[in-house]
């Protein structure tokens, strides 16, 4: 049996692929080109807007893990049916979802609870992990160009708004473990606990850097001005939208009792341990 993994090509899929292949697992990389090359994994050319190749792909599998692309959001709404529609015709033995940060309360209406509510009808073993804000977002050429540049970390969240920060990496590890893990079900939280804030962040950066960083709080519409050229004008209002909703609350720190280190075993990387990780 085969462990069929989603955009195994991209920033969150590959490194799930490459722990899957580690742990010696047969993987199935599913990819909108037939002819990518994957280390460590079968290629399959399969769609999000197709269920007769989702189906084709989810078919005897023994694990499924599914995070929906950047993409706007009734495209996404779209692609959770599909994913739905061929998880229960394909009956995979085992279902891993990354909201990706995204909200799963049923109120939102957004993709990501319409999924979260179909597998919990699907009768398929799954497990949603919740992921807060990725490490990796501090990787893009407007953030980490002006910590090099200037010694500044600039994000848009305020500089006393603790948060649970995940990477990839943790994504990875927390998906491995919840494929052997079919008794762990429904929410899982990811990031680290306790939280940190912005000067935190802007301080772990100075250390592993040899450099005195500060932390630079900016706008949801700066961000938005920043990003729009790397991921498009839809998507960049998106993500605008979403750190102006954050900017109303005390905190974004994740829930201890449904934790991956409560559950799992698996506690996510401190700022200063991912940065060594990347090789940054």
């Amino acid at each position: 049996m085969t462990y069929v993994i989603h955009g195994a090509t991209g920033a969150q899929g590959a490194p799930v692929v490459a722990a899957l292949a580690a742990a010696g697992k047969s993987v199935t990389a599913l990819t909108r080109h037939a002819d990518a090359v994957v280390d460590g994994a079968r290629v399959v050319a399969a769609g999000y807007d197709s269920v007769a190749e989702l189906t084709r792909a989810y078919r005897g599998a023994e694990g499924v893990f599914v995070h929906l692309p950047m993409a706007p959001e009734e495209d996404r709404r779209t692609y959770a049916r599909n994913i739905l529609a061929a998880l229960r015709e394909a009956r995979p033995a085992r279902v891993v979802f990354s909201t990706s940060g995204a909200p799963i309360d049923p109120g939102t209406g957004g993709a990501a609870s319409q999924l979260v509510r179909g597998l919990a009808d699907s009768g398929v073993s799954h497990a949603v992990i919740q992921p807060t804000l990725y490490l990796e977002n501090l990787l893009l050429p407007y953030v980490i160009g002006t910590v090099h540049e200037r010694g500044a970390l600039p994000y848009p969240i305020r500089a006393d708004f603790p948060v649970s920060w995940a990477s990839h990496l943790d994504i990875a590890d927390a998906v491995v473990a919840l494929f052997d893990r079919p008794d762990v079900t429904g929410p899982v939280s990811l990031g680290q606990y306790p939280a940190i804030t912005g000067p935190d962040l802007a301080a772990a950066f100075g250390t592993h850097l040899g450099k005195d960083v500060v932390f630079e709080p900016i706008t949801p519409e700066q961000f938005r001005t920043a990003v729009a050229p790397l991921i498009g004008e839809g998507p960049a209002a998106g993500v605008a939208a979403v750190y102006s909703a954050l900017s109303t609350l005390a905190d974004h720190a994740i829930a201890p009792e449904n934790s991956a280190q409560k559950l799992l075993g698996v506690t996510a990387r401190t700022t200063g341990q991912w940065l060594t990780d990347i090789g940054l």
